[in-house]
């Protein structure tokens, strides 16, 4: 056993998401408390350029021909093999659709617990603990890290996405690569959404729009109150769920990642699923019902009041002024 922490690097078509510099700062932490060293694994097929600015003390470094793709058995078979020789104090992985495929397989090939959407971590002593949300954020469960290795998977909100960048890139060590050829799922081809009217994750100003709403009529005062700023409407699931407005306004893990200057929530509870998709932007408003919603925590301004009665009034605010 050792005190390192390991962060498994989430990339996708030639870039590192952004939830990998998330864990990236965590496991920094994380290192700090236990002793020992940070290292960002990565696995890939000619990616080593993906390692020039994430922080840590050296890069693990798969390369091979069958991980040029993510598919979850590769990735497993690498990364049980690496965690049995080394016996890292941990291992973070993204709380996404490709890390928590990862994490549950290797939980279960490995034989090492697992806790899911840890959000934040702290010590007391030689002990690690995290927190993690549950029900969408609106429980906190806190605990010890059992020893000697866990598996986390980490939600975004509780760090900042550029403490986990540096300007100097680590060192990469090139690790062995077991035999991958009798894999039985390959990555055929991707599927794009359809284009549309808008490209939200290039806007500078976003009004989001949530279950909050309420009537998709209701979806006019957002639109009224972007149209004065200058901003875009995009929305969260629930409102797409509906078919309130297109997959093309989707924000979140299953939709878009978007990075504008502000970003007004309106009537959203800001689950796990969502905040994904927000942690880029550079302020985020938040208006609801709900005193204790997950939203507010990573908000940096906040309003507990209906938006029904509240953006008409600021809507009327911004025309006169």
């Amino acid at each position: 056993m050792s005190n390192d922490i390991y962060v498994v690097i989430e990339h996708l078509r030639g870039n590192v998401s952004e939830i990998s510099y998330v864990m990236l700062a965590a496991g920094r932490q994380l290192a700090e408390s236990s002793g020992g060293e940070l290292s960002a694994v990565l696995l890939g097929s000619g990616a080593e350029n993906l390692a020039s600015d994430l922080v840590g003390a050296r890069v693990l470094y798969f390369e091979d021909s069958n991980l040029a793709e993510f598919t979850p058995g590769p990735y497993v078979q690498c990364l049980a093999g690496l965690i049995s020789a080394d016996q890292p104090r941990a291992v973070l992985l993204g709380h996404t659709s490709i890390g928590m495929e990862v994490a549950s397989l290797l939980s279960v090939k490995a034989e090492l617990p697992l806790i899911n959407s840890c959000l934040n971590f702290a010590s007391e002593g030689d002990v690690l603990q995290y927190t993690s949300q549950l029900y969408g954020g609106k429980i906190y469960a806190e605990g010890e890290i059992p020893e000697p290795t866990s598996l986390l998977t980490v939600v975004p909100g509780g760090y900042k996405a550029e403490e986990g960048q540096s300007s100097a890139a680590p060192p990469i060590t090139r690790v062995e690569v077991p035999d991958l050829s009798s894999q039985k799922i390959t990555l055929t081809q991707y599927l794009e959404p359809e284009a549309g009217d808008v490209d939200i994750s290039a806007e500078d100003l976003l009004i989001a729009v949530g279950r909050g709403v309420q009537l998709q009529d209701n979806i006019e005062l957002a639109e009224e109150l972007a149209e004065v700023l200058s901003g875009v409407v995009c929305a969260s699931r629930p409102v797409v769920d509906q078919g309130w407005m297109p997959t093309s306004r989707l924000v979140g893990k299953s939709g878009f990642q978007v990075k504008p200057r502000v970003y007004i929530a309106l009537g959203i509870s800001g689950a796990p699923e969502h905040t994904e998709g927000i942690t880029g932007s550079d302020t985020i408003i938040a208006i609801n019902t709900d005193p204790v919603a997950p939203i507010f925590s990573i908000a940096q301004y906040g309003v507990v009041e209906d938006l029904l009665d509240l953006v008409p009034l600021l809507t009327e605010k911004l025309e006169a002024s």
